[in-house]
């Protein structure tokens, strides 16, 4: 078995065992809060004079399930449900499955944390490279401070200030929705502009709020190289400018993939603002108002879904990261 197989054996032993212990605790923790809306449901027929057999049946059909047993049954069967992927049922969504109305949200977040945290590594490497071999300069300094000024932004506050200033000064966006109502969902040009033009303001708030870590990440790692022996050496032999700029900016990335992977799994978990300012609906809006219905199926599902999303992004990026820097690779092999 080779080193990276090896590698991803017991990092997949790990996350699962990460995996039940979260979703355990989840489980209890959501169960422990107060406001049961499946047993506030029964009592309130019963309260209007209806049988209780016939409250419970009706509650049944409204919710599509009713919850049966102690909690340690209710334990056991969610545990074992979890192996075949069946969270069970939302009462928020009557009844539908948990799978299905995370996988639902999870389509409106994917994309633009994505997209956004593309767009700010791209722009932040960049400009992290220029900050770092510029920076006894004015054009240095200027990008140093604007990395430092929008790290300590949180997100929220960059997300209100976008909406206020292109949504309502200068409304030439939307900050409502994910689309306009008016069109027919399809592979239209208005269905299409329309998603493009409400993804707008989350998309340039999730780049905004993680440009000034990538561009102040990537002038420190250049800084660093800039002192290493292999730069020296290249710079006494007359090297082209160029060809030492593409070594400065290729050893100097490599840390920065790893914190790219963990970025974007920790991004799901971060959402949970974004969508609230700008309604999209998404799993941090989901996650919001599971809690608010205190819908337990759903808040578990959501937190066990962050959860995964984390763990797996922190086996991509050790497992890219060993990929990609033969340093890493070749100290394996020797040890090995």
């Amino acid at each position: 078995m080779g080193v990276i197989a090896r590698r991803l054996a017991g990092h997949l032993a790990r996350g699962i065992v990460m995996i039940l212990v979260v979703a355990t605790i989840s489980f209890f923790i959501v169960r422990s809060i107060p406001g049961d809306p499946v047993a506030a449901n029964v009592q309130k027929l019963i309260q209007q004079g209806m049988d209780p057999a016939a409250a419970e049946q009706a509650t049944r059909v409204l919710y599509g399930f009713q919850p049966q047993g102690t909690l340690w049954h209710q334990y056991t069967d969610y545990m074992s449900g979890l192996l075949t992927f069946n969270l069970g049922q939302s009462v928020s969504h009557a009844g539908a499955p948990v799978t299905q109305v995370l996988g639902e949200a999870a389509k409106w977040t994917v994309l633009p944390v994505l997209a956004g945290t593309l767009l700010s590594f791209l722009v932040g490497i960049v400009l992290g490279v220029y900050a770092a071999i510029k920076r006894s300069g004015k054009l240095g300094d200027v990008l140093a401070i604007s990395g430092s000024l929008l790290h300590g932004v949180p997100q929220y506050v960059l997300g209100l200030l976008l909406s206020a200033v292109f949504a309502t000064l200068i409304p030439i966006l939307p900050a409502d929705g994910p689309v306009d109502i008016l069109y027919e969902p399809g592979f239209n040009a208005g269905y299409l502009g329309s998603l493009a033009q409400h993804a707008v303001l989350p998309v340039a708030t999730y780049a905004l709020a993680s440009y000034g870590g990538w561009i102040l990440a990537m002038k420190s790692s250049v800084v660093t190289v800039l002192g290493d022996d292999f730069i020296l050496a290249a710079e006494l032999r007359g090297m082209k400018r160029s060809i030492i700029f593409r070594y400065i900016a290729r050893n100097a990335i490599l840390p920065l993939f790893t914190i790219l992977a963990l970025s974007l799994g920790l991004l799901l978990g971060g959402a949970v603002f974004i969508e609230r300012i700008f309604n999209y609906p998404g799993l941090g809006l989901l996650l919001i108002d599971s809690i608010t219905m205190r819908d337990y199926a759903l808040m578990g599902g959501a937190f066990l879904l962050i959860t995964v999303s984390i763990i797996v992004a922190n086996i991509v990026a050790d497992l890219f990261y060993s990929a990609i820097d033969p340093r890493v690779r070749g100290g394996e092999e020797v040890s090995s």
